[in-house]
């Protein structure tokens, strides 16, 4: 039970890595509320795991300010966010991604940092304590081609990790990173172009460990860095990646 008495928001938690986060950071005694931007998937998630849910468009501020004070309602404080929302733009040259998918992609992996950080910041910052994990990717650590703009945005989330890490550190809040490979998860048809079981292989053959990541590595992995027993670590993106960035 290392997060007992501890409330936590999890981003894009309806599903995938989201959805594994919040199933273990229940088992270890917390309060969770499931945010996404397909509000029955949320509920029903929620409903599922014995969490609460919230609809929320990450990449909006107006909506990161009403998952704000939904989280303060139900939960009186907020000790940890998990920012996990993301999407990606389909492989293709860099050249030819269209405006509308890298605006998309940076509003939903970037801005939503900001905006959470915006609005939650500061309560934790009033509170004197806090935990933040920040969902990025071994994408941001070791690129692949045609996922350009994508792998972009999560060199930046590593990088606002640790900045954000050495800022917060006085105000008795922590703020770390995870950085998974390709998993069972909404996101890898899309990160593959096709799934097949070629291209499943194809994946697979460049991960020491020999098999993508489930969302309980991720569980596994958020859990230790937002409890009490990471209370040295901080501003560090580790990699959840069975071998893939070495």
């Amino acid at each position: 039970m290392k997060l007992d008495g501890k409330t936590a928001i999890i981003t894009g938690g309806a599903s995938g890595f989201g959805l594994g986060i919040a199933e273990k950071f229940l088992a270890e005694g917390a309060t969770v509320l499931i945010a996404d931007i397909d509000g029955a998937a949320a509920e029903g998630a929620a409903q599922g795991i014995g969490a609460f849910a919230a609809q929320c468009d990450v990449s909006k501020d107006a909506d990161v300010a009403a998952l704000t004070a939904t989280a303060i309602a139900k939960m009186g404080r907020i000790d940890i966010l998990v920012n996990n929302a993301g999407v990606t733009h389909l492989p293709a040259a860099m050249e030819d991604v269209s405006e509308e998918d890298f605006d998309r992609v940076l509003n939903v992996n970037t801005k939503s940092v900001y905006l959470a950080a915006k609005h939650i910041i500061p309560l934790m910052k009033a509170q004197g304590s806090g935990a933040v994990l920040n969902v990025a990717s071994t994408a941001g650590v070791s690129p692949r081609p045609r996922l350009s703009w994508y792998n972009a945005s999560k060199g930046w989330m590593i990088t606002a990790t640790k900045s954000m890490a050495v800022e917060l550190a006085p105000a008795g809040v922590r703020v770390n990173a995870i950085n998974p490979v390709a998993g069972e998860t909404p996101l890898l048809k899309s990160f593959m172009g096709e799934d097949t079981p070629e291209m499943r292989a194809k994946f697979v053959s460049t991960i020491p460990i020999g098999r993508f990541s489930t969302p309980q590595d991720m569980g596994n992995a958020a859990a230790f860095l937002c409890s009490d027993e990471a209370s040295m670590i901080t501003g560090v993106a580790m990699e959840v990646d069975g071998g893939r960035c070495i």
